[in-house]
C-alpha cells in the first residue's frame, strides 16, 4: 500500500511555495534548513514578534516507508541502497507534509476557525530557545498516556 507523499518530487519548490504563503500571510522571516544527524527538516518563521519552529522527520517518514516497503532479497540492490532510497523518499515528502500542513493552519488563521496562538502554540519558541511543547514536555506537564487512560 502506498504511503502518502512517497511519489513527492517537489522539495525544493515546496519549500519556495511555503515562503510565499508564509510572507502573504504577513510573516517577517523565513529560514529553513536541515540536521544531517537527526534526520529532521526545520522551517522557521516569525509572525507578530512570536518565532515558530516547525520540524519534520525525514528519517521517521523513511522508517514508516521501509514498513510499507520492506527489503527482499529478490529486489535489486542492496539493503542499504533500499534504505538510502527511503531516506532520500523521507527528505522529499517532509517538505510537502509541512507545506500542506501550513497551508491548512494558515486557512484556518484566515476564516477564523483557530487564531495565530490555537495554531501554532505548541511551535512558539520560548525565550529559552525551547517550543513550547518541548518545555511542557520538559516538564512533564501534561500526564503520561498511562495516568491519562486510568483517569
Amino acid at each position: 500500500m502506498a504511503l502518502p507523499y512517497e511519489n513527492a518530487t517537489s522539495g525544493d519548490k515546496a519549500i519556495g511555495e511555503i515562503q510565499k504563503m508564509l510572507r502573504a500571510f504577513g510573516c517577517q522571516r523565513f529560514a529553513t534548513g536541515e540536521d544531517w544527524e537527526t534526520g529532521e527538516l526545520f522551517v522557521q518563521f516569525e509572525h507578530r514578534g512570536r518565532m515558530v519552529q516547525l520540524k519534520a522527520s525525514a528519517k521517521g517518514y523513511g522508517a514508516a516507508w521501509l514498513k510499507a516497503h520492506p527489503y527482499s532479497s529478490r529486489m535489486r540492490g542492496t539493503r542499504a541502497d533500499h534504505e538510502a532510497k527511503a531516506l532520500k523518499i523521507g527528505g522529499i515528502a517532509v517538505y510537502s507534509i509541512l507545506r500542506d500542513w501550513v497551508k491548512g493552519q494558515v486557512t484556518a488563521i484566515e476564516i477564523g476557525m483557530l487564531t495565530f496562538e490555537a495554531a501554532f502554540l505548541s511551535h512558539i519558541l520560548l525565550p529559552s530557545g525551547l517550543s513550547v511543547i518541548e518545555h511542557v514536555q520538559q516538564q512533564k506537564l501534561l500526564p503520561s498516556p498511562q495516568e491519562a487512560s486510568d483517569a
